[in-house]
């Protein structure tokens, strides 16, 4: 009995003279349906995955106005957030922006949800540095910044490799020429390496602090250009490119808004996902914040 209370007693001063675990950066962590909607699960249980991992909710797909609405809300009830909503539009040479006609009833069906709609913009537009305030897109843009706004809600620039704001450098002046607090843009690791920005990561970060209103991660390699989505998504614990990089950027530059975790395209079932990168952005994020 002596030696067992002897043992107790040591583990519990060890225990005790052991550092505490860093408390990690403030950002919500949430997982993009492209790292969950795998088979084998049903969609409750998707999201019941990733609320057992700890993620704080999750970046949803365009869909009906009602439809969004009510996945907004049973998620809500469980303890995730819908934080973006991936939303299509285009734009002409001449500036012309078109997008779902139920773009707007689909923000109203949000209220109050707090989502951001990420706007992916396809064409090919206007010059960005010709952008000037009455600019036709730039306008048309904060009209719907108007919408948003009235139902709680904001718009980021979604860059996608391929579209007019590939860039995230020319998504960030385009969100500078809207002006408008409800508007910004989202930073894209994938992308950004997709489209030769790697080295200039944290310059491009500071340069967009002040609308900087979402960032996703992932595994990466690093010197990766192009389309190579196997070598530039991968999960969080995996890659050569050091994600702490970004990490530690946006503790320095303040940005304490939620950061998601891109999973397009990997292979294998949910779990084997989301799972390893939940463990990897624990790490990384309290590595970052020392």
């Amino acid at each position: 009995m002596d030696r067992v209370f002897t043992s107790l007693a040591a583990l519990l001063v060890a225990s005790l003279a052991a550092p505490l675990a860093a408390d990690g950066l403030p950002n919500p962590f949430y997982a993009m349906d492209t790292s969950f909607q795998r088979p084998g699960l049903n969609q409750d249980q998707q999201f019941e995955l990733i609320k057992e991992l700890g993620y704080a909710g999750y970046a949803w797909h365009e869909q009906a106005p009602q439809v969004a609405k009510a996945t907004a809300e049973k998620t809500a009830q469980m303890g995730l957030k819908m934080f973006t909503i991936y939303c299509a539009a285009k734009v002409t040479p001449q500036g012309e922006l078109t997008h779902s006609p139920a773009l707007k009833e689909l923000m109203a069906a949000l209220k109050g949800q707090g989502t951001t709609i990420w706007l992916h913009i396809g064409g090919k537009g206007p010059a960005f540095d010709s952008l000037a305030a009455d600019a036709q897109p730039v306008k048309a843009l904060r009209e719907l910044a108007d919408a948003a706004a009235e139902n709680g809600l904001k718009i980021a620039i979604y860059p996608h490799v391929g579209e007019w704001t590939a860039r995230f450098a020319d998504a960030t002046k385009l969100a500078k020429a809207v002006k408008h607090p409800a508007f910004g843009v989202t930073f894209n690791l994938c992308h950004a390496m997709a489209m030769g920005e790697e080295k200039d990561i944290p310059a491009l970060l500071e340069e967009a602090k002040g609308v900087l209103v979402t960032v996703t991660i992932c595994g990466a390699d690093t010197g990766v250009t192009g389309g190579k989505w196997g070598q530039l998504i991968q999960t969080l614990d995996k890659g050569t490119y050091d994600v702490g990089i970004v990490l530690r950027k946006l503790k320095a530059i303040g940005f304490a808004g939620p950061v998601g975790f891109q999973g397009y395209g990997i292979k294998g079932d949910a779990r084997s996902i989301v799972a390893p990168t939940m463990e990897a952005w624990k790490k990384l994020s309290a590595q970052a914040a020392k």
